[in-house]
């Protein structure tokens, strides 16, 4: 029998990759005997650069850039210089994580740190630039990530703007006479694992702001914000009934909202396209060769929810395994109550982590533990399916 365990990071807990280790120990206490087959999984945010380093034996270049907060910290890209291929986790510059909770603030956060890996990156010769945009602390459209390659955001009177959430609404006119030439020769595309609009009911502060420390007041302000630079942005359009359409299209494009509308300032000053970051991943990881000769996937994540089935790794990873006719089963930290179509997504059955009531801080304390518990149950359970039905003499 073999297992492939393909899991997702839990945030703030487990990575993907000891997430992985951990199913497998629980699985080889059900099944000593089994083929046991660790992939683990990534859709744009966390872990997508070790990912890369694995996958294609990229290395691992050390950058020190500007923090969400403006502190200086350590991040990193990866490099492939064969393919003169750099890829960036905007997380690890600009990152919720780096952010501590009584601290985080949208207002006041940027994704300058983004910026600076990717003039890194084009410092390197990078001709394909993928940015992953997942786990940010911020909400300023890009214009932190934009103002490190060169563009500068002015206020009515000429001065620059903060380049956070905060400096949005004073936005009045944009400077695009300084930006990075290498930008026009570069293929930048920016893998993301939502299908969010920049503004709205559904764009990036209304849905992401609260996450990030936003209170209601401060999610109508960066909102706003937001919709002033999507204006600024069609005012860089010729005038004429197309052009709007085009500006229009670019501020609804699904994914435009994710990490706090980087996706939409990527696409805005960087010329970038927007890839699912589940897709790449599972074609880097050749997901589907994985998949011959076995019998049951495992998966896991934070929290399962409506996200989830928006276009995160563990969706496709089901959707890949009923293609293929296997069994996928999910194991999550949390459930989103009443989420409807899971078997229709290829998901056989949803699992709680937690084996009973947990505080959350206990919860991601012991994650590797549950996870290992939960796998095991899980395999012997469908070991027991598997077993020819026993018939029984009649006792009559």
């Amino acid at each position: 029998m073999k297992i492939l365990f393909a899991p997702n990071a839990l945030k703030g807990s487990c990575g993907a990759g000891a997430a992985a280790r951990a199913l497998a120990r629980g699985a080889r206490r059900a099944a000593p005997q089994a083929e046991l087959v660790a992939v683990p999984v990534a859709d744009g945010g966390d872990g997508l650069l070790e990912l890369a380093i694995d996958a294609w034996g990229a290395r691992r270049i050390p950058v020190r850039v500007t923090g969400p907060c403006f502190a200086p910290v350590e991040a990193a890209l990866a490099w492939v210089p064969e393919r003169r291929l750099a890829l960036i986790e905007m997380a690890l510059a600009s990152g919720l994580a780096l952010v501590p909770e009584a601290e985080r603030n949208p207002l006041l956060t940027t994704t300058r740190g983004t910026g600076e890996l990717i003039r890194a990156a084009l410092d390197l010769g990078a001709e394909t630039l993928l940015v992953g945009i997942g786990g940010s602390a911020t909400t300023d459209g890009g214009i932190g990530m934009a103002s490190a390659l060169g563009y500068r955001f002015l206020d009515a009177a000429g001065r620059e703007v903060a380049p956070t959430g905060a400096g949005l609404a004073a936005l009045a006119r944009i400077d695009a006479s300084g930006a990075d030439q290498r930008l026009a020769r570069v293929d930048l595309q920016a893998v993301c694992d939502v299908d969010n609009p920049l503004t709205g009911p559904r764009g990036a502060a209304a849905v992401y702001g609260p996450q990030k420390g936003a209170s209601p007041a401060q999610v109508a302000r960066l909102d706003a914000g937001l919709v002033n630079l999507a204006a600024l942005v069609a005012e860089g359009f010729p005038k004429d009934s197309s052009a709007e359409l085009a500006s229009r299209a670019l501020a609804e494009q699904p994914g435009a909202g994710a990490a706090g509308g980087l996706g939409f300032g990527l696409q805005a000053f960087c010329g970038a396209r927007l890839r699912p970051g589940a897709e790449l991943v599972l074609e880097m990881l050749e997901f589907d060769r994985h998949l011959v000769g076995t019998d049951l996937v495992l998966t896991a994540e934070g929290r399962l929810d409506s996200q989830t089935l928006a276009g995160k790794a563990p969706a496709l990873v089901a959707a890949r395994a009923r293609h293929a006719g296997i069994p996928c089963i999910a194991i999550a930290g949390s459930l989103e109550p009443g989420l409807p179509g899971l078997a229709d997504r290829g998901f056989t059955a949803v699992l709680s982590l937690c084996p009973g009531p947990l505080s959350l801080a206990d919860a991601m304390a012991r994650t590797e533990e549950l996870l290992e518990e939960a796998a095991e149950q899980v395999v012997r359970i469908f070991l027991a399916g598997r077993q020819p039905r026993r018939e029984f003499p009649d006792s009559t």
